[in-house]
């Protein structure tokens, strides 16, 4: 795969390969207690067939098509600050090989402080906050760059039988230089003691998979005064990747 061009945009040259995931990285689905999962996973065997250069390649430039450019999700406007603890993630975007993924789109959704997202799905009985939306959309840079100011989420229980909640968390969705590379996944906070007993983050089988979810601390010195720090890097296939997450 070639470099990035002078506006950030990736080569047109496919990848001659991409390595599988080894055993235990995918997560292991249908998840009891978690309905979703149920709905959402084939029942039988994907029918496979090989890619082609549209499928390896496209769509190129995704960037021009989603605006790109929110990532202050904790400051809705001038004067309007999201109620919780203010944090900032940031990281990089790898391929397979370790090398950075220039412009790819990188988007962000949680719930708030008060573990309740800003979505007519969600009717809990917790409170909403009118200055936090929760969601945002970015663009790596030529070293695969990206970061958002939010706020640390909340924990919420799983409306589903059985008593378990979801530690505080966050959804990326990363689409890189190929269709093949887009990945949906989640990311965690490192020490939450209701990790080990989340059912999602567990379903991947793997211990050192599970740590590629859990984002590390960084020292308050290099990120600001005000913000917690943490950096969580995404790496997209290959034997390092970032595992799946529903």
């Amino acid at each position: 795969m070639e470099d990035a061009g002078p506006d950030g945009s990736m080569a047109a040259e496919a990848p001659r390969h991409f390595a599988p995931w080894p055993p235990g990285v995918e997560p292991a689905v249908p998840i009891a207690g978690y309905g979703n999962t149920f709905t959402h996973t084939p029942s039988q065997p994907p029918i496979r067939r090989p890619p082609t250069r549209t499928e390896v390649t496209g769509p190129l430039e995704l960037w021009r098509k989603l605006p790109c450019g929110d990532d202050n999700l904790a400051v809705l406007a001038p004067g309007r600050m999201a109620q919780g603890q203010l944090i900032h993630i940031g990281g990089r975007v790898l391929d397979e090989d370790g090398r950075p993924v220039p412009g790819a789109v990188v988007e962000l959704w949680q719930a708030n402080a008060a573990g309740r997202y800003f979505h007519p799905n969600d009717q809990r009985d917790a409170p909403l906050d009118p200055d936090f939306i929760g969601n945002g959309r970015i663009r790596t840079d030529a070293a695969g760059r990206y970061g958002f100011h939010t706020i640390r989420p909340g924990a919420y229980p799983v409306p589903a039988p059985g008593a378990w909640w979801r530690p505080p968390h966050v959804h990326f969705s990363v689409l890189g230089p190929a269709t093949l590379s887009r990945l949906v996944t989640q990311m965690y906070f490192p020490g939450d003691p209701l990790n080990p007993l989340d059912r999602i983050f567990m379903s991947v089988p793997d211990a050192a998979a599970r740590e590629r979810l859990v984002a590390r601390p960084i020292p308050p010195e290099e990120v600001g005064l005000g913000w917690l720090g943490y950096r969580h890097d995404i790496v997209l296939r290959g034997r390092a990747a970032t595992p799946v997450q529903p």
